[in-house]
């Protein structure tokens, strides 16, 4: 740290200090200094509280309680030369105590804090710039932040904050350190964790590690229902007793009388279908419209047999499709599961023997 002489024109080394040896204390002095002046941690925080003991079945006090400009609780912990190796730990728990508490809570905790000089729902509606406090979501879901201050962060602490920060925690680490010049003490904060400059990046990183991690999920989701329902088909020698397990959302069969055509069955996280599939590659979509147009010639007679069919001749992409869908129950619910099996044996079964026997009919396969 420099202080830069104007009249000389030169830099002046100012004194690296720790606290102790200038007999600052951590309560008296670093909490009442962020309490007075919290821009110093972050632009636009609101302190709500100071040594918040309001949890229960524990005597546990956290240093700082705010609010930033989004609602959030911001969940500040302050240590002196040195953080420790636990304070991660002592953090994140406060965290979770903060996690309980409802809009009229920290109404009434920062009511507490201001006592008789001010009024809590005012002061809170002209953080937020809102006429009506009720406006204002605060303390929304898993929204609450973490930030650390301290002289120094053993590696212990760095290494869980960054590890952290993989699963979405907002959590900083402040590092505060005191200089002397002359007769004047100056105090700098400077965010280490995360680094500005990187801070964009590490979010990149962490939603792109949850992505994949949410895909994973869903593969092995998929994978785990089409085998259960692949070894019920095998109880009931169903359409799809021979197909095997895999990490798509489509099982198919083939139709053999029509050129192009599939019987499909298809999951999402909220419905699932059967339909007649119709596509015979790149180039060929004259021959997908006709074969379509073939079997629409026959509609009525093919609604007769199964209700509810979505005839799809979708002029704008190159295959055809035929469907019907089950929209109230979902492969993610194992209550589900046996809805679903029996939606996708009967229909499949249904729509492999009527398309069968009319591929056949109108003999599709000649200019196969």
């Amino acid at each position: 740290m420099y202080i830069l002489d104007q009249k000389s024109k030169k830099l002046i080394k100012a004194e690296k200090c720790t606290f102790k040896s200038l007999n600052l204390k951590e309560r008296q002095d670093l909490q009442e200094w962020i309490a007075k002046e919290p821009s110093s941690l972050e632009k636009d925080l609101l302190i709500i509280q100071k040594e918040f003991a309001g949890f229960e079945n524990t005597r546990e006090r956290l240093d700082l309680l705010a609010l930033d400009k989004y609602g959030n609780l911001v969940i500040i912990e302050n240590k002196l030369d040195d953080s420790g190796k636990d304070v991660t730990w002592q953090a994140i728990k406060y965290a979770s105590y903060c996690s309980s508490l409802s809009k009229q809570n920290v109404i009434d905790i920062f009511q507490k804090y201001l006592g008789s000089t001010g009024s809590a729902i005012k002061k809170l509606s002209e953080f937020f710039n809102k006429e009506d406090i009720e406006d204002v979501e605060i303390n929304k879901g898993n929204s609450q932040r973490i930030f650390l201050v301290a002289g120094e962060f053993p590696p212990e602490v760095t290494s869980s904050v960054i590890w952290l920060q993989k699963f979405n925690l907002e959590i900083k680490c402040f590092k505060v350190t005191p200089y002397k010049y002359g007769d004047q003490i100056i105090i700098d904060f400077d965010q280490i964790i995360p680094i500005e400059d990187t801070k964009n990046f590490l979010i990149k990183i962490a939603n792109k590690e949850q992505e994949e991690s949410a895909n994973q999920l869903r593969y092995n989701n998929r994978r785990n229902f089409w085998s259960e329902f692949i070894n019920y088909n095998k109880t009931i020698n169903g359409l799809f007793a021979s197909s095997n397990a895999i990490t798509d959302n489509i099982l198919t069969k083939s139709v053999s009388t029509i050129p192009g055509g599939n019987i499909c069955i298809s999951i999402n996280k909220d419905n699932c279908k059967v339909y007649l599939y119709i596509d015979n590659g790149p180039g060929e979509k004259t021959k997908n419209k006709r074969i379509y147009d073939s079997l629409y010639k026959h509609k009525s007679d093919i609604d007769k047999h199964i209700k509810d069919l979505e005839w799809q001749r979708m002029d704008e992409k190159s295959a055809c499709r035929i469907n019907i869908k089950m929209q109230q129950y979902s492969y993610l619910n194992p209550d589900d599961k046996q809805n679903i099996f029996d939606f996708f044996v009967k229909n499949s079964q249904q729509m492999m023997d009527l398309f069968n026997k009319l591929g056949d009919d109108l003999n599709l396969n000649k200019n196969k």
